[in-house]
């Protein structure tokens, strides 16, 4: 019964429709069969054996209507039903799967021109030792039941496929944000890696155009410069290596210690031992308060700059400025003059500010830079510190 009242559902094949049809007309034909032979010891309607099969028939011919088209199915077998109760059993089922798979309203009118079929029924063919009255309780009862039954079936059916929805919604968002998520971990962990590589690079890059335009240095310098180079390569490869773990797994990136603002004058002296020439200001006001989050980012926006600065202004000097206290904010400032032929010492991404931007305005500051009126560079940011 559950099967010739359920919604079609387009994904069911052919084969699998007329299997349901099938067994569907089987059921019902056995019905009508066991209420002809059921009134036939009745010499009332004995004389209506005739009648009531070839009712019977037509009413199973239409229960593959009933399934394809619910409404006009059970209509029909209502206007039968008048003729003869062999068609009580297919109409009642044409009830039930309005009631399933059709709205309220419109089910609502079906149960009651099944009703009324009935009672015309039962007024020229009463059954033998029912009232007429309890016949027409008996057949509203019924009726009202099978409608009841059909709307709560379609209601539950409804709920069940509003959450499955839901569920799938719920599934497909959750690996939407799971994917967001990893791209921008990774994202992060990029931006991370090229912050490092590469400052280090540039710093490579230096000491390298170092021996090449200084070939008559003492033995001692060239050995010092080669020394630090093979250090630097070392350092590189080790950074390398990181960027290879991360991207095999996340929870490297997790552990992988993080700079602070205490580090800053450490990664100035590196540069002045690469041979850039800085001028390093520091006036902030009780660094020991900074939060973690601040200090970092200051921290990759001055090794952006310095990076920078080896790359497009070799061999000129770098003014870095750092000021904020509490409440105020802290300042960034890197100030470098334009190299005389323009020419970069190594190659550039073209992503480093940009990544810088946007890591600084996730910090919930703001980042400059430009071309100065006199010709050279500036980079400023303004980073959040509260009180």
């Amino acid at each position: 019964m559950e099967e010739l009242c359920a919604p079609e559902r387009p994904e069911e094949t052919r084969r699998s429709s007329r299997s349901v049809e099938l067994v569907a007309v089987g059921a019902v034909a056995m019905l009508v069969a066991l209420t002809i032979v059921g009134r036939i010891p009745d010499p009332e309607h004995r004389g209506f054996l005739v009648l009531d099969i070839a009712v019977g028939l037509a009413a199973v011919a239409l229960i593959p209507l009933v399934i394809r088209r619910p409404v006009p199915g059970a209509i029909a077998l209502a206007v039968l039903a008048v003729f003869s109760p062999a068609a009580t059993p297919p109409a009642t089922v044409g009830t039930l799967t309005v009631a399933m798979r059709r709205p309220f309203r419109t089910a609502l009118l079906v149960a009651a021109a099944g009703t009324v079929a009935h009672l015309i029924q039962g007024l020229w063919q009463p059954i033998h030792g029912l009232p007429f009255l309890w016949f027409a309780v008996l057949d509203v009862v019924v009726h009202a039941a099978l409608l009841g039954w059909g709307q709560g079936a379609q209601a539950r059916r409804q709920l069940l496929e509003s959450l499955r929805e839901r569920a799938r919604r719920a599934e497909a968002e959750q690996g939407r944000r799971v994917a967001e998520a990893r791209s921008l971990e990774r994202t992060k962990m990029a931006r991370e890696m090229h912050d490092v590589l590469a400052h280090r690079l540039s710093l490579l890059a230096t000491y390298a155009g170092a021996l090449e335009y200084r070939p008559d240095s003492s033995p001692e310098k060239l050995a010092k410069a080669a020394g630090v180079i093979r250090t630097g390569v070392h350092q590189a490869l080790g950074e390398l290596r990181e960027v290879i773990n991360v991207l095999r797994d996340e929870d490297v990136y997790e552990g992988r210690p993080q700079p602070t603002f205490g580090d800053l004058r450490a990664l100035v002296d590196e540069s002045r031992d690469a041979g850039t020439t800085i001028r390093y200001d520091d006036q902030v006001a009780d660094a020991t308060s900074l939060p973690p989050a601040t200090g970092r980012t200051a921290y990759r926006v001055v090794q952006e700059g310095l990076t920078n600065a080896r790359k497009h202004a070799a061999g000129h000097p770098v003014t870095v400025t750092v000021t904020g206290r509490p409440g105020d904010g802290l300042r960034i400032e890197l100030t470098n003059p334009a190299s005389a032929n323009g020419t970069p010492l190594t190659p550039g991404s073209g992503t480093g500010l940009a990544g810088l931007t946007e890591r600084v305005q996730l910090a919930g500051g703001t980042l400059d830079h430009g071309r100065m009126p006199s010709g050279g560079f500036r980079l400023e940011a303004s980073l959040p510190w509260p009180s």
